[in-house]
């Protein structure tokens, strides 16, 4: 197996990196400070194609395997992790819409969504279905050429500041087999947003709840077959898990160059923190779980690239390693700072507090250890049929 990156992987990375730090990382901390969402840096993302990496060229996108989006998306979150873990969510929900929608719906919405003139928010969590996402209670009847919405959704990020919804609602029988998938324009008549709520990160992007009160949209704006909806969702959330963990990758990246370059300036009992034995060997197994968070997802996401059989399994084990992983490397590099470390004049609580959601959001890492430990037993420890 080759684990070095192409020619064009690399340019790629070298382009994230200076996009993320010309215009990502200087601002990061007073958009989080003011829970300022970057709008308009967002779109002059999209005019580099990151709000549509693994979209084909036939729909505007920059046709980029799930590895190569892995890779810029761990390079845009060492700017902001909030900024691009929106960017992610972005990138998944119009993939559905390019993915199973028709042409008609796809030649009115697909084109200003690829180049950031508008934004997606991806709708499936509930206050009563957040990880049995399967018993969604948000319904649409149809009536005539129409659909009417009724429910609500809550931790939408980008809510009330975006422009189109990814909704998942039900129009058929209980469970997975009767959620059906929809794009609802933001503004509808009948969307109710609720307050941006104050989180403990990802202060850069709104995050409410939605409620649909009667919310008539055309039978044209279902995405894909009735009942189709909760195999779409699950399908985009295998690439999900991979974006998130690449956040996290890029957190801890950022967290490791931080503290490095702290021990090597800051001076106790006479000399550099980098040369005490106990602290360089917490920066060794920093490194270490860095690098073998970095290739879990690399691996994962050559999986999801290749179609392998088992591609959702690799990403759950990803997912739960690479945010576990990195979550504890931000946190260890605090506590390097001492003091310090928990001020709000470095970086590193708010690589803390915005990482640490990673372990929640696409699936818990509970819940990931459950896809596994299922997986792992109908094959009745015959691992080899896993590789």
């Amino acid at each position: 197996m080759d684990f070095e990156l192409s020619d064009e992987q690399r340019l790629l990375v070298d382009s994230a990196r200076a996009f993320a730090r010309h215009e990502l990382a200087p601002h990061a901390g007073d958009w989080d400070r003011e829970h300022h969402f970057p709008v308009e840096v967002i779109k002059r993302a999209g005019e580099q194609g990151y709000l549509a990496l693994y979209l084909g060229e036939e729909d505007g996108g920059l046709g980029l395997s799930r590895l190569s989006a892995a890779l810029i998306f761990e390079q845009l979150a060492a700017g902001c992790v909030a900024t691009t873990a929106y960017m992610t969510i972005h990138n998944m929900a119009i993939w559905m819409l390019a993915s199973f929608a028709d042409a008609e719906l796809k030649a009115r919405w697909l084109p200003r969504l690829v180049s950031g003139e508008l934004l997606a928010s991806y709708c499936l969590t509930e206050p009563d279905a957040g990880s049995d996402a399967a018993r969604l209670a948000t319904r649409a009847r149809r009536e005539g050429e129409h659909y009417v919405l009724d429910g609500s959704k809550c931790f939408i990020s980008g809510a009330g500041s975006t422009d189109v919804l990814i909704v998942m609602a039900r129009t058929g029988q209980e469970g997975a087999k009767g959620i059906s998938c929809f794009l609802v324009p933001a503004d509808a008549e009948g969307v109710k947003y609720g307050r941006n709520e104050l989180k403990m990160g990802w202060c850069a992007q709104p995050t409410r709840s939605i409620s649909f009160e009667g919310v008539r949209i055309p039978a044209g704006n279902r995405i894909g077959p009735e009942g189709q909806g909760f195999v779409y969702a699950m399908k985009g959330l295998d690439g999900g898990r991979l974006n998130i963990a690449s956040c996290s990758l890029g957190a801890a990246q950022a967290a490791l160059e931080q503290a490095l370059r702290y021990v090597e300036e800051r001076k106790q009992f006479g000399k550099p923190l980098s040369e005490f034995q106990a602290l360089q060997f917490k920066l060794a197994d920093m490194l270490t779980a860095l690098t073998a968070s970095r290739q879990m997802v690399r691996l994962a996401a050559h999986k999801l690239d290749n179609r392998h059989g088992e591609a959702s399994l690799y990403c759950a084990m990803a997912k739960r390693f690479a945010t576990d992983q990195c979550f504890a490397l931000c946190n260890e590099a605090l506590q390097l700072h001492g003091g310090y470390g928990y001020l709000n004049d470095y970086p590193l609580e708010r690589w803390v507090r915005d990482s640490r959601v990673h372990q929640i959001l696409e699936g818990t890492n509970e819940i990931m250890r459950v896809i596994i430990a299922r997986r792992l037993l109908e094959q009745g420890g015959m691992l080899d049929r896993l590789l």
